[in-house]
């Protein structure tokens, strides 16, 4: 089941950035980070038994991020790119802000949610302080790789390579730092060190899968 569910996922998440690119070019890549980067901070919160090994959620929509800047630096340039994950850091921020200042409100006796809120909510000053760090090393990485490949090769071809060297570099990063920094002291450093091989893996399945989806941002940009 959960295997089916992540191929699914996967590809309402491509179809999503991609709409959102083709409706509204540049600005929908910017909301479509600043709306990933939430989303995923709440999944990393659930783990799953996938493919006989266990995992967080969010790797999949997280990733989309690594896609969105890449369309990013190949139309627009790296510089934008870069706006697009001080969007993402932006909206990080303000969201754990928020949520924190929710959870002292004190409910009334008709409240039937603040418990679920205190359970997944209490979690996040942790996670999003090492998806803030990580999403501003990893991401900053992956738009300055992206454009030395860019430079370093025709800008006609190769353009698999740029997006995938890129991004599997960056993420590999990533996969360290964030699974280091949020599970360290909450699950052992063998679970940790599993943790970073099997998320990275996700991950690296999902760059990979990814590429068709850049050649289309492409075409859309051409047309």
């Amino acid at each position: 089941m959960n295997e089916a569910l992540f191929v699914i996922s996967i590809l309402v998440n491509f179809i999503g950035i991609i709409i959102a690119y083709k409706i509204f070019k540049k600005t929908g890549l910017f909301v479509w980070v600043a709306i990933s980067t939430i989303i995923a901070n709440i999944e990393a919160t659930k783990c799953i038994n996938m493919f006989g090994i266990s995992v967080t959620l969010g790797n999949v929509i997280y990733s989309t991020v690594f896609l969105a800047t890449d369309i990013l630096s190949e139309m627009y340039g790296g510089k934008e790119a870069r706006k697009a994950v001080k969007i993402g850091f932006f909206s990080m921020l303000i969201f754990t802000i928020l949520t924190q200042i929710d959870l002292l409100f004190i409910p009334n006796e008709q409240d039937l949610v603040n418990e679920s809120m205190h359970t997944i909510f209490s979690f996040m000053p942790r996670f999003c302080f090492a998806s803030i760090l990580t999403y501003i090393i990893s991401n900053t990485i992956d738009t300055y790789l992206y454009d030395i490949i860019k430079n370093k090769l025709p800008q006609e071809k190769f353009l698999w390579v740029r997006n995938n060297g890129s991004t599997m570099i960056s993420q590999l990063i990533d996969s360290i730092l964030f699974t280091t920094i949020a599970f360290v002291g909450i699950y052992s450093w063998g679970v940790v060190i599993n943790l970073i091989i099997v998320t990275y893996a996700v991950k690296l399945v999902v760059a990979i899968l990814d590429t068709p989806f850049i050649y289309i941002a492409k075409r859309i940009e051409k047309k």
